[in-house]
């Protein structure tokens, strides 16, 4: 299975692979528990007091994303 990342409009990053194809390690580079998380949530309005993991707070506190890429400008 390849690992699939959904954009949830004004919401979290949805992650979504088998267990143990996806790695997370927090700042210290500790690896950050997973198991039985094959679908999970991650925060990107900054709020979640559970971070790196959503809680729903984004829908609280008005979290507008700018959900189209920006494309970068050639030098």
């Amino acid at each position: 299975m390849t690992v699939k990342v959904t954009i949830r409009p004004n919401g979290p990053y949805v992650v979504e692979a088998a267990e143990g194809e996806v790695e997370m390690l927090d700042p210290a580079g500790n690896k950050v528990d997973l198991t039985g998380k094959p679908r999970f949530a991650l925060c990107r309005c900054g709020g979640s007091v559970t971070k790196p993991f959503c809680d729903g707070t984004h829908s609280k506190i008005g979290f507008q994303a700018a959900e189209a890429a920006v494309a970068q400008e050639k030098k």
